[in-house]
């Protein structure tokens, strides 16, 4: 059984965060291992609270894991602080050389609040989007990391070449908050730049109020595709048809922005997303 970790937030709703990440991994059959950087108080209407967890306790976290485990993708999510970001990049750069990583650069969570201090931005471009096999930003976290707004496919493109000039091996611009486009169907777009190549993704788009969690799930099963041997290409496309297949089976719970039912394909008579 491959080993995904993932360094990232407690969500106490279970919409998102390690909790998204591990029911997704699980999804994929991998076994998921945790790094918890922050505890958060928060639910389908919003954050209550945050409180990070001690720096020392976050390297000690990845160290044990990967003394143990043979680590086959990671997932970083939530890294409120710079002091964060500096440890979690200074382990990676000694112990996942050879690991594939995928970095959700979470700044705001779905109900609104800020998750990433402003003065941790510059850390996470220096250090943590370097390392990263792919960065998947939406499109505010976008135009933050490339200092640009973003109002058409053409600047989702220019903004993909910006932070991909941060050194990361490939960006994936996600269309959860969409560009106004020239198509007059709704598309959820998501635009990839690997391997200096631009490739577009489209799905319909869906009128739902679930959308708590669709960042952490989306990068989380890129995490787990690429753990299973996938090309970043197509571990891109069916981590988008899951996280589609999750929105469109929500369960409907919460008073705000709904999670996700990450177990959606144990019930569907074929289990490929």
């Amino acid at each position: 059984m491959n080993v995904a970790l993932t360094i990232a937030g407690s969500d106490s709703g279970g919409g998102a965060g390690i909790q998204a990440d591990l029911k997704t991994f699980q999804a994929f059959g991998l076994f998921g291992t945790t790094a918890i950087t922050s505890v958060t108080a928060q639910n389908t209407c919003g954050v209550r609270g945050v409180a990070d967890v001690p720096v020392e306790v976050i390297a000690g976290q990845i160290e044990a894991v990967m003394d143990d485990f043979q680590v086959a993708a990671i997932k970083i999510g939530m890294v409120s602080s710079a002091a964060i970001i500096h440890a979690v990049a200074q382990l990676l750069e000694r112990r996942a050389a050879n690991i594939p990583i995928v970095l959700d650069p979470v700044m705001v969570a779905t109900s609104g609040d800020r998750l990433l201090r402003h003065d941790a931005v510059a850390a996470l471009a220096k250090r943590l989007i370097p390392l990263a096999t792919i960065v998947t930003p939406n499109i505010p976290e976008a135009e933050v990391l490339s200092q640009q707004s973003i109002a058409s496919v053409p600047e989702m493109r220019h903004a993909a070449s910006t932070i991909a000039a941060m050194g990361p091996a490939a960006v994936l611009i996600k269309g959860g908050h969409p560009p106004q486009t020239e198509h007059a169907t709704p598309e959820a777009l998501d635009l990839l730049l690997d391997g200096g190549e631009f490739q577009e993704f489209r799905l319909p788009w869906i009128q739902t109020g679930s959308t708590h969690g669709t960042g952490c799930t989306l990068s989380a099963a890129i995490a787990a595709l690429l753990a299973l041997g996938n090309p970043l290409p197509q571990a891109v496309l069916q981590a988008k048809a899951y996280v589609h297949g999750a929105m469109l089976h929500a369960p409907g719970l919460g008073k705000g922005s709904g999670p996700l039912l990450h177990s959606w394909r144990s019930n569907a008579p074929d289990r490929n997303p």
